[in-house]
Protein backbone atom coordinates (compact mmCIF):
# COMPACT_ATOMS: atom_id res chain seq x y z
CA UNK A 1 0.00 0.00 0.00
CA UNK A 2 1.48 3.36 -1.01
CA UNK A 3 1.47 6.51 1.12
CA UNK A 4 -1.52 8.09 -0.67
CA UNK A 5 -3.62 5.03 0.07
CA UNK A 6 -2.46 5.10 3.69
CA UNK A 7 -3.34 8.79 3.96
CA UNK A 8 -6.77 8.17 2.42
CA UNK A 9 -7.45 5.41 4.93
CA UNK A 10 -6.41 7.68 7.80
CA UNK A 11 -8.69 10.48 6.61
CA UNK A 12 -11.60 8.07 6.26
CA UNK A 13 -11.04 6.95 9.84
CA UNK A 14 -11.19 10.57 11.01
CA UNK A 15 -14.37 11.22 9.05
CA UNK A 16 -16.12 8.10 10.30
CA UNK A 17 -15.53 9.04 13.95
CA UNK A 18 -16.37 12.73 13.92
CA UNK A 19 -17.13 13.12 17.64
CA UNK A 20 -13.95 11.36 18.69
CA UNK A 21 -11.94 13.45 16.20
CA UNK A 22 -13.51 16.67 17.48
CA UNK A 23 -12.65 15.80 21.08
CA UNK A 24 -9.09 14.96 20.03
CA UNK A 25 -8.71 18.37 18.34
CA UNK A 26 -10.29 20.30 21.21
CA UNK A 27 -7.21 20.42 23.43
CA UNK A 28 -4.96 21.47 20.52
CA UNK A 29 -7.50 24.08 19.43
CA UNK A 30 -7.73 25.69 22.87
CA UNK A 31 -3.96 25.68 23.29
CA UNK A 32 -3.31 27.36 19.93
CA UNK A 33 -5.98 30.01 20.53
CA UNK A 34 -4.52 30.76 23.98
CA UNK A 35 -0.97 31.08 22.60
CA UNK A 36 -2.04 33.42 19.78
CA UNK A 37 -4.02 35.62 22.18
CA UNK A 38 -1.25 35.87 24.78
CA UNK A 39 1.45 36.57 22.19
CA UNK A 40 -0.87 39.10 20.51
CA UNK A 41 -1.49 40.83 23.83
CA UNK A 42 2.23 41.04 24.48
CA UNK A 43 3.06 42.41 21.04
CA UNK A 44 0.17 44.88 21.21
CA UNK A 45 1.37 46.10 24.60
CA UNK A 46 4.88 46.58 23.20
CA UNK A 47 3.54 48.65 20.31
CA UNK A 48 1.47 50.73 22.75
CA UNK A 49 4.44 51.34 25.05
CA UNK A 50 6.71 52.23 22.12
CA UNK A 51 4.11 54.66 20.76
CA UNK A 52 3.66 56.28 24.19
CA UNK A 53 7.41 56.77 24.62
CA UNK A 54 7.83 58.07 21.06
CA UNK A 55 5.07 60.61 21.73
CA UNK A 56 7.26 62.20 24.40
CA UNK A 57 9.58 63.53 21.72
CA UNK A 58 12.26 62.64 19.19
CA UNK A 59 15.77 61.67 20.36
CA UNK A 60 14.81 62.79 23.84
CA UNK A 61 17.07 63.14 26.89
CA UNK A 62 15.60 64.06 30.27
CA UNK A 63 17.68 65.49 33.11
CA UNK A 64 16.11 65.03 36.54
CA UNK A 65 17.38 66.27 39.92
CA UNK A 66 19.02 63.71 42.16
CA UNK A 67 17.39 65.18 45.28
CA UNK A 68 14.08 66.91 45.94
CA UNK A 69 14.72 68.56 49.30
CA UNK A 70 17.40 70.54 51.06
CA UNK A 71 17.53 70.52 54.83
CA UNK A 72 13.86 69.62 54.96
CA UNK A 73 12.92 73.12 53.75
CA UNK A 74 10.51 73.35 50.83
CA UNK A 75 11.67 76.00 48.42
CA UNK A 76 11.15 77.39 44.90
CA UNK A 77 8.42 75.85 42.78
CA UNK A 78 7.32 73.73 45.70
CA UNK A 79 10.63 71.91 46.26
CA UNK A 80 14.36 72.45 46.15
CA UNK A 81 15.99 71.10 43.01
CA UNK A 82 19.61 70.64 42.02
CA UNK A 83 18.76 71.90 38.52
CA UNK A 84 18.46 75.55 37.55
CA UNK A 85 17.78 77.78 34.57
CA UNK A 86 21.55 78.34 34.46
CA UNK A 87 22.09 74.65 33.83
CA UNK A 88 19.61 74.73 30.96
CA UNK A 89 21.28 77.82 29.49
CA UNK A 90 24.71 76.17 29.66
CA UNK A 91 23.42 73.04 27.89
CA UNK A 92 21.98 75.24 25.14
CA UNK A 93 25.48 76.39 24.19
CA UNK A 94 26.61 74.92 20.86
CA UNK A 95 30.20 75.19 22.04
CA UNK A 96 29.58 73.16 25.20
CA UNK A 97 27.12 70.67 23.67
CA UNK A 98 27.27 70.68 19.85
CA UNK A 99 25.18 67.51 19.57
CA UNK A 100 22.20 68.93 21.50
CA UNK A 101 19.69 70.53 19.13
CA UNK A 102 17.32 72.10 21.67
CA UNK A 103 16.85 72.48 25.43
CA UNK A 104 13.69 73.21 27.42
CA UNK A 105 13.68 73.59 31.23
CA UNK A 106 10.34 72.60 32.75
CA UNK A 107 8.50 72.75 36.04
CA UNK A 108 4.94 71.65 36.63
CA UNK A 109 2.31 71.46 39.30
CA UNK A 110 -1.34 70.52 39.51
CA UNK A 111 -3.52 73.65 39.63
CA UNK A 112 -7.21 74.58 39.45
CA UNK A 113 -8.30 76.35 36.25
CA UNK A 114 -11.58 78.22 35.97
CA UNK A 115 -13.38 79.72 33.01
CA UNK A 116 -16.75 81.26 33.81
CA UNK A 117 -18.75 78.63 35.67
CA UNK A 118 -16.46 75.79 34.54
CA UNK A 119 -13.48 74.57 36.50
CA UNK A 120 -10.88 71.86 35.89
CA UNK A 121 -7.76 70.67 37.71
CA UNK A 122 -4.86 69.92 35.42
CA UNK A 123 -1.06 69.86 35.20
CA UNK A 124 0.32 73.35 34.62
CA UNK A 125 3.72 73.31 32.91
CA UNK A 126 6.13 76.21 32.86
CA UNK A 127 8.68 75.94 30.06
CA UNK A 128 10.23 77.67 27.04
CA UNK A 129 9.17 77.86 23.36
CA UNK A 130 11.56 74.97 22.55
CA UNK A 131 9.24 72.59 24.46
CA UNK A 132 6.87 72.30 21.50
CA UNK A 133 9.51 70.95 19.12
CA UNK A 134 11.29 68.75 21.65
CA UNK A 135 8.02 67.07 22.62
CA UNK A 136 7.02 66.75 18.94
CA UNK A 137 3.69 68.45 19.63
CA UNK A 138 1.58 70.35 17.12
CA UNK A 139 -1.21 72.89 17.43
CA UNK A 140 -4.85 72.27 16.56
CA UNK A 141 -5.69 75.97 16.90
CA UNK A 142 -3.92 79.24 17.62
CA UNK A 143 -0.18 79.41 18.28
CA UNK A 144 2.49 78.65 20.87
CA UNK A 145 4.08 81.38 22.99
CA UNK A 146 7.34 82.94 21.74
CA UNK A 147 10.61 84.15 23.26
CA UNK A 148 9.35 87.73 23.62
CA UNK A 149 6.41 86.51 25.73
CA UNK A 150 8.80 84.38 27.78
CA UNK A 151 11.05 87.36 28.49
CA UNK A 152 8.13 89.69 29.29
CA UNK A 153 6.38 87.24 31.68
CA UNK A 154 3.28 87.39 29.47
CA UNK A 155 0.06 85.98 30.92
CA UNK A 156 -0.59 83.54 28.08
CA UNK A 157 -1.33 79.82 28.12
CA UNK A 158 -1.67 76.96 25.63
CA UNK A 159 -4.18 74.25 26.58
CA UNK A 160 -4.31 70.55 25.85
CA UNK A 161 -7.34 69.38 23.90
CA UNK A 162 -8.96 67.65 26.91
CA UNK A 163 -8.41 70.70 29.13
CA UNK A 164 -9.86 73.04 26.49
CA UNK A 165 -12.91 70.81 26.01
CA UNK A 166 -13.50 70.55 29.76
CA UNK A 167 -13.36 74.31 30.29
CA UNK A 168 -14.98 75.69 27.12
CA UNK A 169 -16.91 72.79 25.61
CA UNK A 170 -17.60 73.27 21.88
CA UNK A 171 -16.61 76.97 21.98
CA UNK A 172 -13.32 78.10 20.46
CA UNK A 173 -11.03 78.74 23.45
CA UNK A 174 -8.46 80.85 21.58
CA UNK A 175 -8.63 84.45 22.77
CA UNK A 176 -10.69 83.61 25.86
CA UNK A 177 -9.54 84.02 29.45
CA UNK A 178 -8.87 81.26 31.96
CA UNK A 179 -8.01 81.89 35.61
CA UNK A 180 -5.20 79.85 37.19
CA UNK A 181 -5.03 80.28 40.99
CA UNK A 182 -6.86 83.55 40.48
CA UNK A 183 -4.45 84.87 37.83
CA UNK A 184 -6.15 85.63 34.48
CA UNK A 185 -4.44 84.06 31.47
CA UNK A 186 -5.24 84.48 27.79
CA UNK A 187 -5.55 81.25 25.84
CA UNK A 188 -3.47 81.63 22.67
CA UNK A 189 -3.50 78.04 21.40
CA UNK A 190 -4.76 74.48 21.73
CA UNK A 191 -2.47 71.47 21.30
CA UNK A 192 -3.37 68.64 18.96
CA UNK A 193 -4.43 65.42 20.62
CA UNK A 194 -1.80 62.71 21.16
CA UNK A 195 -3.82 60.33 23.33
CA UNK A 196 -3.08 58.97 26.79
CA UNK A 197 -1.21 56.14 28.46
CA UNK A 198 -2.13 54.07 31.51
CA UNK A 199 -0.66 56.73 33.82
CA UNK A 200 -0.67 60.04 31.94
CA UNK A 201 -3.08 61.90 29.70
CA UNK A 202 -0.91 63.91 27.29
CA UNK A 203 -3.92 66.02 26.30
CA UNK A 204 -4.79 67.20 29.81
CA UNK A 205 -2.34 70.02 30.53
CA UNK A 206 -1.76 73.75 30.35
CA UNK A 207 1.57 75.12 29.07
CA UNK A 208 2.83 78.64 29.75
CA UNK A 209 6.09 80.60 29.73
CA UNK A 210 8.44 79.46 32.50
CA UNK A 211 8.86 83.03 33.76
CA UNK A 212 5.10 83.47 34.10
CA UNK A 213 4.65 80.16 35.89
CA UNK A 214 7.51 80.82 38.31
CA UNK A 215 6.48 84.36 39.21
CA UNK A 216 2.69 84.35 38.86
CA UNK A 217 1.58 80.78 39.54
CA UNK A 218 4.11 78.67 41.44
CA UNK A 219 5.96 81.31 43.43
CA UNK A 220 8.49 80.12 45.99
CA UNK A 221 11.92 81.19 47.15
CA UNK A 222 14.16 80.01 44.31
CA UNK A 223 12.33 80.82 41.11
CA UNK A 224 15.28 79.79 38.92
CA UNK A 225 14.90 76.17 40.07
CA UNK A 226 13.55 73.68 37.53
CA UNK A 227 12.13 70.20 37.97
CA UNK A 228 13.59 68.75 34.79
CA UNK A 229 15.46 69.71 31.65
CA UNK A 230 14.33 68.27 28.33
CA UNK A 231 16.94 67.96 25.60
CA UNK A 232 16.72 66.85 21.99
CA UNK A 233 19.76 65.33 20.31
CA UNK A 234 20.42 66.32 16.71
CA UNK A 235 19.81 62.74 15.57
CA UNK A 236 19.50 59.24 16.91
CA UNK A 237 23.14 58.61 15.99
CA UNK A 238 24.31 61.52 18.18
CA UNK A 239 22.11 60.63 21.16
CA UNK A 240 25.01 59.02 23.03
CA UNK A 241 27.30 61.97 22.31
CA UNK A 242 24.65 64.42 23.52
CA UNK A 243 24.29 62.37 26.70
CA UNK A 244 28.03 62.52 27.37
CA UNK A 245 28.21 66.26 26.68
CA UNK A 246 25.30 67.02 29.02
CA UNK A 247 26.68 64.78 31.75
CA UNK A 248 30.16 66.32 31.59
CA UNK A 249 28.84 69.90 31.60
CA UNK A 250 26.49 69.35 34.55
CA UNK A 251 29.22 67.64 36.58
CA UNK A 252 31.45 70.66 35.94
CA UNK A 253 28.72 73.20 36.75
CA UNK A 254 27.84 71.43 40.00
CA UNK A 255 31.53 71.03 40.96
CA UNK A 256 31.23 67.27 41.19
CA UNK A 257 34.41 65.28 40.60
CA UNK A 258 32.97 61.78 40.90
CA UNK A 259 30.12 60.76 38.54
CA UNK A 260 28.84 58.46 41.28
CA UNK A 261 28.15 61.53 43.45
CA UNK A 262 26.11 63.33 40.78
CA UNK A 263 23.05 65.18 42.08
CA UNK A 264 21.20 64.62 38.82
CA UNK A 265 20.25 61.77 36.51
CA UNK A 266 20.00 61.69 32.72
CA UNK A 267 17.66 59.22 31.09
CA UNK A 268 17.46 58.68 27.36
CA UNK A 269 14.42 57.81 25.30
CA UNK A 270 16.18 54.68 24.07
CA UNK A 271 16.97 53.46 27.58
CA UNK A 272 13.36 54.00 28.66
CA UNK A 273 12.11 52.19 25.56
CA UNK A 274 14.61 49.35 26.05
CA UNK A 275 13.57 48.84 29.66
CA UNK A 276 9.85 48.96 28.89
CA UNK A 277 10.24 46.59 25.93
CA UNK A 278 12.30 44.16 28.00
CA UNK A 279 9.62 44.04 30.70
CA UNK A 280 6.87 43.59 28.12
CA UNK A 281 8.78 40.80 26.36
CA UNK A 282 9.37 39.01 29.65
CA UNK A 283 5.67 39.13 30.45
CA UNK A 284 4.84 37.91 26.93
CA UNK A 285 7.18 34.93 27.30
CA UNK A 286 5.70 34.17 30.72
CA UNK A 287 2.11 34.30 29.49
CA UNK A 288 3.02 32.39 26.33
CA UNK A 289 4.66 29.68 28.45
CA UNK A 290 1.53 29.35 30.56
CA UNK A 291 -0.59 29.11 27.41
CA UNK A 292 1.81 26.54 25.92
CA UNK A 293 1.07 24.23 28.85
CA UNK A 294 -2.44 23.84 27.47
CA UNK A 295 -0.87 22.68 24.20
CA UNK A 296 0.94 19.92 26.07
CA UNK A 297 -2.32 18.98 27.76
CA UNK A 298 -3.92 18.88 24.30
CA UNK A 299 -1.12 16.59 23.10
CA UNK A 300 -1.74 14.23 26.00
CA UNK A 301 -5.41 14.26 25.05
CA UNK A 302 -4.48 13.25 21.51
CA UNK A 303 -2.44 10.32 22.83
CA UNK A 304 -5.19 9.15 25.19
CA UNK A 305 -7.95 9.23 22.63
CA UNK A 306 -5.79 7.57 20.00
CA UNK A 307 -4.96 4.79 22.47
CA UNK A 308 -8.69 4.31 22.89
CA UNK A 309 -8.99 4.31 19.12
CA UNK A 310 -6.37 1.57 18.85
CA UNK A 311 -8.30 -0.55 21.38
CA UNK A 312 -11.55 -0.04 19.48
CA UNK A 313 -9.98 -0.91 16.12
CA UNK A 314 -8.06 -4.01 17.13
CA UNK A 315 -10.01 -6.27 14.71
CA UNK A 316 -9.53 -3.77 11.86
CA UNK A 317 -5.80 -3.67 12.51
CA UNK A 318 -5.61 -7.47 12.73
CA UNK A 319 -7.50 -7.89 9.44
CA UNK A 320 -5.21 -5.45 7.63
CA UNK A 321 -2.14 -7.24 8.96
CA UNK A 322 -3.58 -10.60 7.96
CA UNK A 323 -4.04 -9.23 4.44
CA UNK A 324 -0.36 -8.31 4.29
CA UNK A 325 -0.13 -4.74 5.65
CA UNK A 326 3.35 -4.29 7.21
CA UNK A 327 3.76 -2.62 10.63
CA UNK A 328 5.14 0.51 8.95
CA UNK A 329 1.86 0.99 7.07
CA UNK A 330 -0.22 0.64 10.25
CA UNK A 331 2.10 3.05 12.01
CA UNK A 332 1.92 5.55 9.14
CA UNK A 333 -1.90 5.45 9.13
CA UNK A 334 -2.15 6.42 12.80
CA UNK A 335 0.53 9.10 12.43
CA UNK A 336 -1.41 10.55 9.48
CA UNK A 337 -4.52 10.68 11.63
CA UNK A 338 -2.63 12.41 14.44
CA UNK A 339 -0.98 14.99 12.15
CA UNK A 340 -4.24 15.80 10.35
CA UNK A 341 -6.01 16.29 13.69
CA UNK A 342 -3.16 18.54 14.80
CA UNK A 343 -3.36 20.54 11.55
CA UNK A 344 -7.12 20.99 11.80
CA UNK A 345 -6.87 21.89 15.48
CA UNK A 346 -4.13 24.42 14.70
CA UNK A 347 -6.10 26.06 11.90
CA UNK A 348 -9.33 26.27 13.91
CA UNK A 349 -7.42 27.48 16.97
CA UNK A 350 -5.77 30.21 14.86
CA UNK A 351 -9.13 31.35 13.54
CA UNK A 352 -10.61 31.45 17.05
CA UNK A 353 -7.50 33.24 18.34
CA UNK A 354 -7.76 35.86 15.58
CA UNK A 355 -11.46 36.39 16.30
CA UNK A 356 -10.69 36.66 20.01
CA UNK A 357 -7.99 39.26 19.25
CA UNK A 358 -10.52 41.42 17.41
CA UNK A 359 -12.95 41.16 20.32
CA UNK A 360 -10.26 41.77 22.92
CA UNK A 361 -9.00 44.86 21.07
CA UNK A 362 -12.32 46.55 21.85
CA UNK A 363 -11.90 45.82 25.56
CA UNK A 364 -8.26 46.82 26.16
CA UNK A 365 -6.68 50.24 25.44
CA UNK A 366 -4.54 48.91 22.58
CA UNK A 367 -4.77 46.69 19.52
CA UNK A 368 -4.05 42.99 20.04
CA UNK A 369 -1.58 42.12 17.28
CA UNK A 370 -2.05 38.82 15.44
CA UNK A 371 1.23 38.06 13.72
CA UNK A 372 1.08 35.87 10.57
CA UNK A 373 4.41 34.38 11.66
CA UNK A 374 2.97 33.45 15.07
CA UNK A 375 -0.04 31.84 13.37
CA UNK A 376 2.14 29.80 11.00
CA UNK A 377 4.46 28.70 13.80
CA UNK A 378 1.49 27.80 16.01
CA UNK A 379 -0.07 25.60 13.32
CA UNK A 380 3.28 23.88 12.75
CA UNK A 381 3.76 23.33 16.49
CA UNK A 382 0.24 21.91 16.75
CA UNK A 383 1.05 19.35 14.05
CA UNK A 384 4.35 18.44 15.72
CA UNK A 385 2.75 18.00 19.14
CA UNK A 386 -0.13 15.92 17.78
CA UNK A 387 2.24 13.77 15.71
CA UNK A 388 4.68 13.42 18.60
CA UNK A 389 2.02 12.29 21.01
CA UNK A 390 0.60 10.00 18.33
CA UNK A 391 3.84 8.02 18.00
CA UNK A 392 3.18 5.73 20.97
CA UNK A 393 -0.41 4.78 19.95
CA UNK A 394 0.81 4.22 16.38
CA UNK A 395 3.68 2.02 17.56
CA UNK A 396 1.33 0.08 19.81
CA UNK A 397 -1.02 -0.54 16.89
CA UNK A 398 1.89 -1.63 14.68
CA UNK A 399 3.06 -4.18 17.28
CA UNK A 400 -0.28 -6.04 17.49
CA UNK A 401 -0.02 -9.67 16.42
CA UNK A 402 -2.56 -10.49 13.66
CA UNK A 403 -3.80 -13.67 15.32
CA UNK A 404 -4.35 -11.93 18.67
CA UNK A 405 -6.12 -9.04 17.01
CA UNK A 406 -8.44 -11.25 15.00
CA UNK A 407 -9.24 -13.34 18.06
CA UNK A 408 -10.27 -10.32 20.19
CA UNK A 409 -13.88 -9.37 20.66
Amino acid sequence: MNFLETARTGLEAIGSHRMRSALTMLGILIGIAAVILTVGLGEGAQVKVRSAIDSLGRNLLVVSPGSSSSGGIQQGLGSSSSLTLGDAAALSSKVVAPDIAAVAPTSQRSELLTAGSSNWTTSVIGTTPQWLGIRSRTLAAGRFFNTAELNSHANVVVLGSVTAQSLFGPRDPVGRTVNITGVPMTVIGVLSSTGSSATTNQDDLAVMPFSTAANEIFGGHNRASVQSILMEAKSSSTLSAAYQEANAELLSLHHITSPAAADFTISSQQSILSTATSISQTLTVLLGGVAAISLLVGGIGVMNIMLVSVTERVREIGLRKALGAPPSTIRAQFLVEASVLGLLGGILGSLIGAAGAVLLSSLVPFTVVVSPTAVAVSVGVAMLIATGFGVYPAARAARLAPIDALRSE
